[in-house]
Parts: structure tokens; C-alpha cells; sequence
């Protein structure tokens, strides 16, 4: 979907010789997610498409992230640093941001946040929905019927309370059933995990309520 992006203050072209560092985040977890550098080209294209346009150096052309991989990034706000010469974009993702398939480029296989972690786990059991192998746990789940998955919910909702009542080992477990189920209702509904938490974030005391 087209989105025009606005925003009054201008970068410094001239100081910086037309090429300006721009950061992309992801607006829900406030993860970096890659650098790169824009032009006035790359600039305009992405505040009238919505979607992040950089400026090749190694290739000199305008390209689009995810023009080939599909993993493009959607912006939702467009902000400059105080002497206008950086660039920040606030994104939602729609898939892995660096080309060696991560969601970071700045995220180690081996430093994955929980959240991150949440994230990438929706993004198997999705792949799983559409592609995974007929002994696939999450695409019977989903195929069985409709309700199923929400079926499954329910019950290791109701596993979580019993393990409450016993054990923090059975809570771990049951809780990390819980919410694996919950992925995949989601996945199968067409939500994204993202969604809830910015539902969450909406919920936030605001500073005059504290």
C-alpha cells in the first residue's frame, strides 16, 4: 500500500555531498536493523512509496530493500538528527532485514533477545503453515480444523493454572506451551506477534497519567 511519508525538516544535501547515513529500526522492539545510505533520489522514494529506498554505492543506482528478497522495509515515520546530516527511519519489517537471512545486521546468532527470539520462532511456525512437511506438528495443527489451534490455547491455559499450583519447573514448561499455541493461533488468524505488543506499547501509562 502506498504511503506518503511527511515531514518538514529537510537533510543537509550540501554539507554531507548528496549521500547521508540512514538508520533503520524496527519500531516495535526499537532493534537496529541495518545502515545504509540515501541520496535526494532514495529520499523522495521513500516518503511518497512508504517503503525504505537506498543508494547503492558499490552499484551507483537507487535500490529498494527487499526489491528482490521480498523482505522489505515499511516506514512508518521518518525523523533527522539535530544537524539534519542522519537519517532514522522507524520500520515494521516484513521479513529478515540483513542478507544473510538475519533480522539484524547487527544481531549475532548467538545474542538473540527473548523478544527477537519470539520473532523469529513465528516466523518458522508460519513457514511451517504454508510449506512445512505433512508430519509437521504446527501444519496438522492448523489443518485439522479450524479450531484446533484455539482449542489447544485453552488447554495449555488451563495447564499453566494447575502447573501454578505446583511447581516453577512445570510453570516454565507449561508456560513455553502456552505460548507456542499462542503463536500459532496468531499465525494461523493472519496476526502477527508484533501486533500485540504494539497493542501492548498503545497500553502504556502516558506521563500525565503517571
Amino acid at each position: 500500500m502506498k504511503k506518503n511519508l511527511k515531514i518538514k525538516q529537510q537533510p543537509d544535501w550540501v554539507k554531507m555531498d548528496n549521500l547521508i547515513p540512514a538508520i533503520a529500526q524496527d519500531v516495535n522492539t526499537g532493534r537496529v536493523l541495518m545502515i545504509a545510505y540515501m541520496n535526494p533520489y532514495a529520499w523522495e522514494a521513500t516518503l511518497s512509496s512508504g517503503q525504505a529506498h537506498f543508494w547503492s554505492r558499490s552499484r551507483t543506482k537507487l535500490w529498494k530493500k527487499g526489491e528482490t528478497s521480498g523482505n522489505i522495509l515499511n516506514v512508518s515515520e521518518v525523523s533527522l538528527d539535530c544537524d539534519s546530516d542522519s537519517i532514522l527511519l522507524l520500520c515494521v519489517p516484513s521479513g529478515p532485514s540483513c542478507h544473510k537471512g538475519s533480522r539484524s545486521c547487527f544481531l549475532s546468532d548467538n545474542r538473540i533477545q527473548n523478544f527477537e527470539f519470539l520473532l523469529l520462532l513465528q516466523d518458522v511456525i508460519q513457514e511451517r503453515i504454508l510449506t512445512g512437511p505433512e508430519r509437521s506438528y504446527v501444519r496438522h495443527l492448523v489443518e485439522k480444523n479450524e479450531s484446533e489451534a484455539a482449542k489447544k490455547v485453552g488447554e495449555e491455559a488451563m495447564e499453566v493454572i494447575l502447573a501454578s499450583r505446583s511447581s516453577n519447573t512445570e510453570l516454565v514448561s507449561e508456560s513455553a506451551d502456552l505460548i507456542f499455541h499462542l503463536l500459532v493461533l496468531l499465525a494461523q488468524q493472519g496476526v502477527g506477534w508484533d501486533q500485540v505488543i504494539s497493542e501492548l506499547l498503545e497500553r502504556r501509562p502516558k506521563e500525565e497519567d503517571v
